[in-house]
């Protein structure tokens, strides 16, 4: 190296986008999913696959594709990222009876999202049981470094939590008027994940559930824009 050279020019330089969760590198993915690129995991929430068929089955007729636009986004951020691991962060199925409504179709393209990689189920309040039988390794949660990886959110947990369930959005304001999207909302310390199927409802971050988690340091809503994600801080964001 040459003498006098400032060797911070060859430090590795932050995503666009990246933020410090608990001290790992977190990027959120425009697609909803969270790169943690130093362990090489893409972690995903709330998939909800076969919410359509559920709804269907009690005669609330939605189109029958949300599983397979969920998974053609899946696809999408996969080839992007090419992680090791996938860990699909509870309800990933929308009730009980979903695996055996899941098409033919989409289990090949399941299968095709977990050759060569980990693949791994979280279980979660409407799959508590995840499907085994279709591949991958189940567990309740996970550890990754500095980060515990679990489907629901709990009040008081240790810094380094990364959940799901809550299906965040914000509703960003501007002198244009304001706009609501699905979010990632995280204080540094916990990360809340947006819901990531296709059929996914969201909750707004200014409810009371979101407050009682980020107690103790200021919140950013990571908000999925059509081609990035913007870091919104809380003041900005508005209720419903």
């Amino acid at each position: 190296m040459t003498a006098g050279m400032d060797q911070t020019q060859f430090a590795p330089r932050p995503a666009p986008g990246e933020f410090s969760l608990h001290g790992e590198a977190a990027l959120p993915d425009v697609s909803g999913a969270l790169w943690l690129a130093d362990h090489g995991a893409l972690v995903v929430s709330d998939l909800h696959f076969e919410k359509g068929s559920a709804f269907a089955r009690r005669g609330v007729m939605l189109p029958p594709y949300d599983t397979a636009a969920t998974l053609a986004r899946l696809a999408e951020v996969v080839a992007r990222h090419a992680p090791k691991v996938i860990v699909a962060l509870g309800d990933s199925f929308h009730d009980g009876g979903g695996v055996a409504r899941m098409g033919e179709a989409d289990r090949a393209a399941l299968r095709a999202l977990q050759a060569g990689r980990d693949w791994i189920w979280i279980s979660g309040n409407h799959d508590p049981d995840p499907p085994i039988e279709l591949g991958g390794s189940c567990a309740a949660e996970i550890v990754l470094g500095a980060l515990t990886l679990r489907h629901e959110p709990q009040a008081g947990a240790a810094p380094g939590e990364v959940a799901g369930h809550l299906h965040p959005v914000a509703r960003v304001s501007s002198p244009a008027g304001s706009l609501r999207r699905r979010c990632f909302a995280s204080d540094g310390a916990r990360c809340v994940l947006p819901a990531f199927g296709a059929f996914a409802g969201g909750l707004n971050i200014r409810d009371a559930a979101f407050a009682s988690l980020f107690a103790d340091a200021p919140v950013t809503a990571h908000v999925m824009g059509r081609s990035r994600v913007y870091a919104a801080p809380l003041a900005r964001c508005i209720g419903d």
